[in-house]
């Protein structure tokens, strides 16, 4: 397990996403998750709605069923989720901007809810759901065992899991941890990044049964290219990305760095991008 140099809890990690709110959004729209290209062809928008589809894909559900969203951030999941699929979405945030912008968005309407929450310390009732899913929440989770622990507590017998997780390669070396992946964890609010078989067992040890893990790193990476010429011709091209940079106000701005940082650990493999499934047993 790759750990962060610097101490962080569930307060840094909401912090770093209240602070960095509106950039967040200028730079990535409502959804902060990877786009997954199918054939490379595919506009942001229409990657972005890809891996949504290949997340919620395995959960196997009809109209009507109850699903839990992780780190739901702005709330575009459970929102295409709910339009297209008709599921009731129940989504949590421990931002509080991420959560006004979640709500602002409802328009009265009762579907999707969303719950300023952290995961760890949930209320939400047991086997109160059909389905689960979670795009790149777990990295920034402090107790990892417990994040599996509860996907088990709230999900129906039977139901199923997706979640999508920034992982350290198995075979990362010792300059990668130290240049590239404890960096990104620093940086990012991460207090710790784990490897596919380290996910895969906590699961278990949790009771949860694992149908399936995936390597999409091929399919996601392009999303940080994409990052990386937005960011730069923010900060190069305009005062307010020199404001921004520069700003003693702009406490996460660092950042910026390991947008470049996670770039580079793709193209040489210090880090993948996976997608499990999981299945809480009848019995």
């Amino acid at each position: 397990m790759i750990e962060s140099s610097l101490a962080i809890d569930s307060a840094d990690v909401a912090e770093h996403y209240d602070d960095l709110d509106g950039y967040y959004r200028q730079f990535w729209g409502e959804h902060l998750h990877h786009g997954f290209w199918e054939t490379g062809s595919e506009s942001p928008q229409q990657a972005i709605e890809s891996l949504i589809q290949r997340v919620a894909r395995p959960l196997g559900l009809a109209a009507g069923a109850s699903v839990c969203d992780v780190g739901c951030g702005y709330g575009g999941t459970s929102r295409y989720l709910a339009s297209r699929q008709s599921y009731r979405m129940t989504g949590l945030t421990i931002s509080q901007q991420q959560y006004d912008f979640a709500v602002s968005k409802l328009g009265g309407a009762d579907n999707p809810r969303f719950l300023l929450c952290n995961w760890e310390t949930n209320s939400l009732p047991d086997g109160s759901f059909d389905g689960l899913l979670s795009i790149e929440c777990i990295g920034h989770v402090m107790n990892k065992d417990r994040f599996f622990q509860e996907i088990y507590r709230v999900l129906k017998p039977g139901g199923r899991a997706c979640i999508t997780a920034w992982l350290s390669s198995e075979h990362a070396g010792r300059r990668a941890r130290r240049w590239l992946l404890q960096p990104i964890c620093r940086e990012g609010r991460l207090p710790s990044m784990g490897t596919a078989s380290e996910y895969t067992l906590l699961a278990e040890s949790s009771q949860l049964r694992q149908l399936c893990c995936e390597d999409l790193t091929g399919a996601v990476q392009k999303t940080w290219a994409i990052c990386l010429w937005r960011v730069f011709v923010f900060l190069f091209f305009s005062r307010a990305g020199w404001r921004f940079l520069f700003s003693s106000k702009s406490r996460h701005a660092v950042f910026v760095f390991s947008i470049a940082r996670i770039w580079i650990a793709y193209r040489v493999g210090a880090m993948e991008y996976g997608v499990f499934e999981f299945e809480k047993p009848l019995t």
